[in-house]
């Protein structure tokens, strides 16, 4: 139904990193004072990716000194209070945070295209079948398309 990228986020009004390409994000994350990002040991899809974002950059011993972790989401809270220059995110939790901007999505070569997916369809033991299927067309709709990019999402296809 939808795909969601990990994006990069940074406090309301705050200069926006050039994240267009792996270098450049390499080089706004090692510019940046500190970062927040969630906690991959608590078993958080977008932490663990950004570890993995940030090992695969060769910059986590860089990286640690300035990189606050948290529990879950909590890092639209530490953006919005400005307690850090920018955040890995999802984009669905930040969006209308008050307090914080949404950069853009990590550059394609650094996206996770197999976690963060959202699925939808009719088991075969189902007992309303073509209320499921309407439902699933529904969210096919170009006007459920609108509202899935309006939340910081792709939307996906039959």
């Amino acid at each position: 139904m939808a795909r969601s990228l990990v994006a990069v986020a940074v406090p309301a009004g705050a200069p926006k990193p050039d994240i267009s390409t792996v270098d450049a994000l390499k080089r706004s994350l090692l510019a940046a004072k500190s970062i927040v990002y969630p906690d991959p040991t608590k078993g958080g899809a977008t932490g663990i990716h950004a570890a993995r974002v940030i090992e695969r950059l060769g910059i986590t011993a860089e990286m640690k000194p300035k990189t606050t972790l948290v529990p879950g989401s909590e890092y639209a809270e530490i953006l919005a209070k400005r307690e850090a220059e920018l955040a890995i995110v999802q984009p669905m939790v930040v969006l209308g945070v008050p307090g914080v901007e949404l950069v853009g999505p990590l550059p394609a070569e650094l996206q996770n295209t197999a976690d963060f997916v959202f699925w939808a369809g009719v088991g075969v033991s189902a007992k309303e079948v073509e209320t499921a299927s309407a439902f699933i067309k529904y969210l096919l709709a170009p006007d459920a398309i609108r509202a899935i990019k309006a939340k910081g999402m792709e939307p996906g296809s039959e």
